[in-house]
Parts: structure tokens; C-alpha cells; sequence
């Protein structure tokens, strides 16, 4: 945060996709500087001393046009931001499949954009559709994406900004 000149303080909530320790390993030191709500799945074991713990169990509202999926397949949420292109499907590692959370995420527009870790996935042509796919941190097949892709692939990573 402090590379990318963002101020903890500024932060007013948090989403945990999953419970893994590459996802949450920071929490509980940002927590002290600044303890916002959460917004965790029920596999999310660890309790942390924010000012609340909302578990997700399903689909939720969290704001205007925020949503999140809820946990899928025991082990993961995703976040959904509607936009005028459509939905904006945000993913920590995808582990319950694309195919399931683009599925899910259906149900609040056709999904218009897939952003995060994509682990393994190689059913390329699950998004054909979208208007952007931006794989990042776990997917194995990044430059096979950007080669079938060319025209709707966007390179990110940490601090990257996507204008939709």
C-alpha cells in the first residue's frame, strides 16, 4: 500500500475472497491500523479484530450495484460490480470453477468482465463473450489467453487501474 501511495485509513471495508494465507496474510496487521468490516466466506476460519464480520452464506447486496456471490463450492466468494457494460466479476483464484462463478454471477446481468486468479482454467472458451479478461496472480495460462484474446486481454497486478 504504501508503494502504491495508498493510505490504510482511507480503506472502508474489506472482502476476503478465500482463506488462504496469500489472501489474508496482511489482515490482521492492516486491522490494527484500521479495523473496517469484513466481508468473509463460512470456510474463512480465522477471527479477526475488525469492527464487523459479516459471513456470507449467499448472494448479498453489500452496496448500490456491489454484490457478492457467496461462498461457492466451500471455499471461495467473488465480488460482482455492476456497470453499464455489464457485470464486473472480481475472483481471488477461481478455485470453483469459472464456469460456476461466471454462472452465478449471471444473475445480476451478463457478465461483461472477469478480473483476478484463474488458477488452472483452460475452457478459453467460457469467455469468448466477455468484453474484458484480465488474468492475474495464480493463472497458469495467461499468454495462451492473450494470444486467443488479443482484443479484450488486459494485463494487471497489484496497483493496476481498469477503466471499464
Amino acid at each position: 500500500m504504501r508503494n502504491l501511495g495508498i493510505e490504510p485509513r482511507m480503506i472502508e471495508e474489506i472482502v476476503i475472497s478465500h482463506a488462504h494465507y496469500d489472501h489474508t496474510g496482511g489482515i490482521s496487521g492492516f486491522l490494527k491500523i484500521n479495523p473496517v468490516p469484513l466481508y468473509i466466506p463460512p470456510s474463512c476460519p480465522k477471527a479477526w479484530a475488525a469492527k464487523e464480520v459479516t459471513t456470507v452464506r449467499g448472494p448479498l447486496k453489500i452496496h448500490e450495484n456491489i454484490f457478492l456471490t457467496g461462498e461457492l463450492g466451500r471455499v471461495e466468494q467473488s465480488l460482482i460490480v455492476k456497470t453499464p457494460k455489464g457485470p464486473v466479476v472480481i475472483v481471488g483464484c477461481a478455485h470453483p470453477g469459472v464456469e460456476n462463478i461466471l454462472q452465478v454471477a449471471s444473475q445480476f446481468g451478463e457478465p461483461f468482465a472477469l478480473i483476478g486468479g484463474l488458477h488452472g482454467f483452460r475452457d478459453f472458451d467460457l469467455v469468448k463473450d466477455l468484453g474484458i479478461i484480465c488474468p492475474v496472480h495464480c493463472t497458469q495460462y495467461k499468454s495462451e489467453l492473450s494470444i486467443l484474446y488479443p482484443e479484450k486481454y488486459i494485463r494487471g497486478g497489484a496497483g493496476a487501474v481498469i477503466e471499464i
